[in-house]
Order: C-alpha cells, then sequence, then structure tokens
C-alpha cells in the first residue's frame, strides 16, 4: 500500500518561514520524481516544486528563490523550505510521486493533503 504522508503546515504571519516534509512509503522513493502542489479554495491546483529522482529541480516562478525542493532517498522523504512568506502562499499543499512507465503512461500517487495559512 503507498502512502505520503505530509507534515510542517501551519499559520505563519508574512515573511515567515515552514518547511514541510513528505514521507513515502509503499514505493522504490529513489526511482520517483516528487513533486508539491497547491491548491487554493476556488482555484486550480497547481505545480509548486519538482525534484526528479536524479535531483535535477523546477519551480514556479511566484516560488523562485523563496523556496527550496530537496529530497533525502535515504529516508524516503521530500522537503520543501518555504521562505519570505505570503499571504497568496495560503493553499493546500500536496505531495505527488511520479514515475513513467512508458511514453504515454505513467503511475502517481497523492498525499491527504497539509494546509498552509499566512496571515497576520
Amino acid at each position: 500500500q503507498v502512502q505520503l504522508v505530509e507534515s510542517g503546515g501551519g499559520l505563519v504571519q508574512p515573511g515567515g518561514s515552514l518547511r514541510l516534509s513528505c514521507a513515502a512509503s509503499g514505493i522504490i522513493f529513489s526511482t520517483y520524481d516528487m513533486g508539491w502542489y497547491r491548491q487554493a479554495p476556488g482555484k486550480q491546483r497547481e505545480l509548486v516544486a519538482f525534484i526528479r529522482n536524479g535531483g535535477n529541480t523546477n519551480y514556479a516562478d511566484s516560488v523562485k528563490g523563496r523556496f527550496t525542493i530537496s529530497r533525502d532517498n535515504a529516508k524516503d522523504t521530500v522537503y520543501l523550505q518555504m521562505s519570505s512568506l505570503k499571504p497568496e502562499d495560503t493553499a493546500m499543499y500536496y505531495c505527488n510521486a511520479e514515475k513513467r512507465l512508458t511514453v504515454t503512461m505513467k503511475t502517481d500517487y497523492w498525499g491527504q493533503g497539509t494546509q498552509v495559512t499566512v496571515s497576520s
């Protein structure tokens, strides 16, 4: 059974920092690309940051320079360090594990989400 368990969300003031964690089980973590997505009320889910199994990273323009994604394959965990947080970062943050099987097929899994609220 595959599980992705996020933690680390909470309420933080603008300009503050949080570190999200996502612990994976039931998959060979090192072979998966890992991503953090977020969804604010009334908005579509969007990609925040992505780290490939080889370590390459991508970020949404809105978080570049403020967020850092990293992974620890020994702990089967991916992290999202968030700094200089803004109210517009408020959202439910979801962890995703993705593995491409063929050119047209992939498998992916989602966590249950952790809420981040940025407010004074």
